[in-house]
């Protein structure tokens, strides 16, 4: 017997609204380096162990009248709002893909839609925290896009066992690479790999490093330093004098070997006719070719905002960007994939632009954090996906 409609609605919403009350855990702890399992939940300002029943998601915050039980000191409207968000994200989401039909391919009962759906809200629930954190922050732990990245990878090349690879590829429900991206990432991942032992044996230096740990402090907001969550108010992080293009140019060198290797790889697929032929059957194995379309949507991504990063240091002489903005967008390259980060990146800015509109006339604050804005233009792009496949095979054929 079919499930009807306003059940699935109610438990999705539910299910939301509980991983939006974890969200808030995460939010308040990841950055402050404490564990998300123990303690159990308290009060920040009393310390008082909060009961299951004042912890239920949504309600526990209105019928509190917003304050804590015991000492009664206000509990920030954040717990409230990122519950209501996350459950309204997973529902609208599920509608629009299983009520509206807005993604072909994708389907409730057969096809593996389900699949898809997981992913994409491992995806929107841990951007959400990020979104959280940077506007709170100024930060974007990297576990949580590290999160993102795995379940890309994961899904990618476990999809196919899932979902049938020819609907994969037909609707683009899953990053999936050619022999040529694939040696791209092949290279492009070798190249990393080069980089990063260099760095740990010390051969290359870490950009923005700091072996004075009082002055990295210097650089976080007080509210990171002195944790308490009733407050609203966040602060502009301060600024270590660095030597910024100096600091972009090291930058530069760690990305070298990700380059060359990545071209070397893609011209050795392409030239050298038995690697070649070995490589296009290789390859193009499902699995391969998810996981391999999974990476390269990484390094994309990443490649993306850091190139950005880099010639805006470059120009201006200090940080453009961060590099949780660089971890944020590979993440999301990795489950999107490579052309539709892309598109999302100018997305993005849209948003960007009208909430920087905004706080310059009302607070006159200059600078933003960016990772929302990013968040948002993926969002739009998975919203939009089928419209944006249409529109580019439309141009590209013409």
């Amino acid at each position: 017997m079919a499930v009807p409609d306003w059940i699935w609605f109610v438990f999705i919403f539910a299910f939301g609204c509980c991983i939006g009350s974890f969200l808030n855990v995460v939010i308040y702890r990841l950055p402050r380096d404490k564990s998300l399992v123990t303690p159990p939940s308290a009060c920040p300002a009393c310390d008082r162990h909060i009961h299951f029943y004042d912890n239920i998601p949504l309600f526990s915050w209105l019928f509190l009248g917003r304050k804590c039980r015991y000492c009664k000191v206000s509990i920030s409207p954040r717990y409230f709002i990122i519950e209501l968000l996350t459950g309204l994200v997973f529902l609208g989401l599920f509608i629009l893909y299983f009520q509206f039909n807005l993604r072909n391919g994708i389907r409730l009962d057969a096809g593996g839609g389900w699949f898809i759906y997981l992913i994409h809200i491992i995806m929107l629930g841990a951007f959400i925290a990020a979104s959280a954190i940077d506007l709170e922050l100024w930060i974007i732990p990297l576990s949580i896009c590290w999160l993102v990245t795995a379940a890309g990878f994961v899904g990618s090349a476990v999809g196919v066992y899932i979902i049938d690879p020819a609907l994969i590829r037909t609707y683009s429900l899953l990053p999936s690479a050619s022999a040529n991206t694939g040696a791209l990432a092949v290279g492009a991942t070798a190249g990393l790999v080069i980089s990063l032992v260099l760095l740990v044996s010390g051969v290359l230096k870490r950009s923005y490093d700091s072996e004075d740990s009082e002055n990295l402090q210097s650089t976080l907001p007080e509210n990171l330093k002195e944790p308490d969550d009733s407050t609203e108010e966040s602060k502009e992080p301060a600024e270590q004098q660095f030597n910024h293009r100096l600091e972009a140019c090291r930058e530069i060198v760690f990305l070298l070997p990700i380059i060359i290797c990545s071209v070397a790889c893609f011209w050795v697929a392409r030239e050298v006719a038995p690697v070649g032929d070995w490589w296009e059957d290789f390859s193009q194995h499902p699995a391969i070719a998810g996981l391999l379309g999974s990476v390269w949507g990484y390094f994309v991504g990443c490649g993306m905002v850091w190139g950005i990063r880099i010639f805006g240091t470059l120009a201006f002489g200090k940080e453009a960007m961060g590099l949780g903005d660089v971890h944020l967008m590979g993440a999301a390259g990795s489950v999107i994939g490579p052309v539709y980060v892309v598109v999302a990146f100018f997305v993005a800015p849209f948003f960007g632009l009208a909430w920087a509109g905004f706080q310059m006339f009302f607070k006159k604050i200059q600078q933003i954090p960016y990772g929302p804005f990013l968040s948002l233009g993926i969002f739009v792009v998975i919203i939009l996906h089928d419209w944006i496949r249409d529109y580019m095979s439309f141009v590209f054929d013409h």
